[in-house]
């Protein structure tokens, strides 16, 4: 493990406090950011995101597929979690805090808001830091791969579908053209892109120029995850700190998506008698959320300072410190599962 990977919440915690400081003392830099925009996508926020993906999708292998079926399994949990059960909860808790619980605290068009950037929280599966719960589970890293990969594959085609069908019966207008370039910007392009330079470097009897590629670009990934980060937090600086009672709002039925859809696939996973090596990342990647994609979409959609782009903010802060805590549970139980 590097040493980012070892204090990831410490990193991200700083570049919190860091965008919240920035947003309040130089406001004017923000908003100047916030402009530079072509057809409702934010460049630089653009920028970031893809130089934070593109390493990731080179690690995807999608050669990899081809054996997964010696192990279906696993496979199948996490894609039951990530598409059939996951993006319809979070719908599902959104409109029932927001329309029913919190009614008296949010009015109804900032909770329509809200309700939509948890809803692209949850129909986004993780992609980027799956690798990193994977090697903290000592998950099997292969496996792992192959899970991406096909997920990546699915995300193509059913995130804009699913993102559309939930938003709409939450009675949040769509534009589909918006979320389909989203799609394209945020999934397609760099998942291609990554393709076509892990097929340049990595030769079957050489994986050394992948791997010194990947070491390489290893922190100009980090850095763009860790500015995306300052961004977010800076855009939304002003609306954090003066209204603080939202974050706390958003935050609560998060987590209880996010503790519950653990709970879903690691039992699971006990039914299904998976090896630890493959159940812990399965329920990480079941659990936790490709959040990246989620702001950007959610910016794209609603704009930088929407309660969309604040929910997914949210999603950020709530991700780094909940699912190291999942990781702490799932080495925990290592004897519990199958060796």
């Amino acid at each position: 493990m590097g040493l980012f990977e070892r204090y990831l919440s410490v990193w991200v915690g700083l570049c919190i406090i860091a965008g919240l400081i920035l947003g309040n003392i130089v406001p004017d830099l923000f908003q100047l950011i916030a402009s530079m925009e072509v057809a409702h996508v934010n460049i630089p926020v653009a920028l970031f995101i893809w130089v934070m993906i593109y390493p990731m999708m080179v690690q995807v292998d999608f050669s990899s597929i081809k054996d997964v079926g010696k192990k279906p399994k696993g496979l199948a949990l996490t894609l039951v979690i990530n598409w059939l059960i996951k993006p319809f909860s979070m719908a599902a808790l959104g409109w029932l805090f927001f329309r029913v619980l919190f009614a008296d605290w949010v009015d109804p068009q900032t909770a329509s808001e809200y309700i939509a950037g948890m809803i692209l929280l949850g129909v986004a599966p993780c992609t980027a830091m799956v690798f990193v719960w994977s090697q903290l589970t000592k998950g099997d890293a292969n496996y792992t791969l192959a899970q991406v990969s096909i997920n990546d594959v699915i995300m193509i085609f059913a995130f804009a579908p699913i993102a559309a069908f939930l938003l709409g019966i939450s009675d949040v207008t769509v534009p589909w053209d918006t979320l389909l370039i989203s799609v394209v910007l945020y999934v397609l392009i760099p998942l291609i892109a990554g393709v076509l330079t892990r097929r340049a470097l990595d030769k079957p009897d050489n994986h050394k120029h992948l791997q010194n590629f990947l070491d390489r670009v290893k922190p100009i990934s980090i850095s763009g995850l860790l500015a995306t980060v300052i961004l977010l937090f800076g855009f939304q600086a002003e609306v954090i700190l003066q209204n603080p009672i939202a974050i706390v709002l958003i935050a609560i039925p998060l987590l209880i998506q996010t503790y519950g859809i653990f709970a879903i696939a690691f039992y699971g996973a006990k039914a299904l008698r998976l090896p630890h090596n493959i159940a812990g990342p399965a329920c990480l990647i079941g659990t936790s959320n490709f959040f990246e994609l989620a702001v950007a979409v959610a910016i794209s959609l609603f704009g930088l300072h929407s309660g969309a782009a604040l929910a997914t903010v949210v999603g950020v802060l709530v991700e780094v410190p909940v699912m190291l805590s999942l990781v702490a549970l799932v080495n925990r139980s290592r004897d519990s599962f199958p060796s």
